[in-house]
């Protein structure tokens, strides 16, 4: 059997064990370098006289079987010590230690977020369709979180201009949400990529979007806000990108709110006016970004 294989499926086992948390399970695997070891050690070794049923065997052996049904079903697997995982993801504390995909999934992606309001306003839909589309337009890809408003109309803007965008899914990948957005996320799956931490069929969840704001932040070398109120998500992602040392644009929609002036203070936050500034703070942030790597360095300033 494939060592890869196995690997990832036992990766997958322990993942499935209720009493490990999936951050410690992360860290135990890069500390002792195998997943099958540490699920050896997790649960005893399948090598005994009467090895009972939940014996390291029989767990990689239905792990096997899980992977094999994903896959048949065209979703990618993808264990974060896999060859294939995305290399910016690696750099974050929330890094999850399994994605799965549809689409094309590449482990160096140039990417901006472009996030904001569900119930976002004309004007912000016209700036997230701006920026996306210029985004498009030099090849950079546009990440969101394929939720109404402002997500809907960054990945819409972004196809239009042929350019590739990445859905990141606060549910499993076998599940459509929300519904009306069926037929978008069915289209990049076959031109862009979508992508989801969870179970493949994982309902929504309060805890599951905030993680997913996670690892969009994790994804891009930066975070646009187009619009957002005092508990929209994409306050969290502006909290975490900060957290993570990548760069945060704020609009004047996004200062009208009180956590938003607060935010404005870190240092690497560009606060901006207009499209055409909003677009000179995004070519500033790419110009420190090589095209070919993780996160290097980015400029301890703001733009004011």
């Amino acid at each position: 059997m494939d060592t890869v294989a196995i690997e990832r499926a036992s990766l997958v086992a322990l993942l499935r064990l209720q009493q490990t948390r999936w951050s410690e399970i992360a860290l135990d695997i890069q500390e002792n370098g195998s997943a099958r070891a540490v699920l050896d050690r997790t649960v005893g070794h399948s090598d005994t006289l009467f090895p009972d049923a939940d014996s390291t065997t029989d767990l990689i052996g239905g792990a096997l079987r899980e992977v094999a049904d994903w896959q048949g079903d065209g979703v990618g697997v993808h264990a974060f010590f896999d060859d294939t995982y995305p290399a910016q993801l690696l750099g974050i504390r929330e890094v999850p230690p399994l994605l799965f995909s549809r689409g094309d999934l590449r482990v160096h992606d140039r990417a901006v977020a472009v996030v904001g309001s569900r119930k976002a306003s004309d004007e912000g839909l016209r700036i997230a369709r701006a920026v996306a589309t210029t985004l498009a337009g030099r090849g950079v890809t546009v990440v969101s979180g394929l939720a109404a408003g402002i997500d809907t109309a960054a990945h819409s803007a972004a196809l239009e201009a042929g350019g590739r965008t990445v859905a990141v899914l606060g549910t499993g990948i076998r599940r459509y949400y929300p519904s009306g957005n069926r037929r978008l996320q069915d289209h990049i799956a076959e031109v862009g990529l979508v992508i989801s931490q969870f179970w493949p069929d994982a309902p929504p969840s309060r805890q599951s979007f905030p993680m997913r704001n996670a690892v969009m932040s994790g994804y891009a070398v930066a975070t646009v806000v187009v619009e957002a109120g005092e508990t929209s998500g994409a306050r969290i992602q502006a909290r975490l990108a900060l957290q993570h040392g990548r760069p945060v644009v704020l609009t004047s929609q996004v200062m009208q709110c009180d956590w938003a002036k607060t935010f404005a203070e870190n240092p690497g936050v560009y606060v901006v006016h207009g499209t055409a500034q909003l677009l000179e703070a995004v070519d500033d942030i790419l110009s420190y970004h090589p095209t070919d790597a993780g996160l290097e360095s980015f400029p301890d300033f703001a733009l004011r």
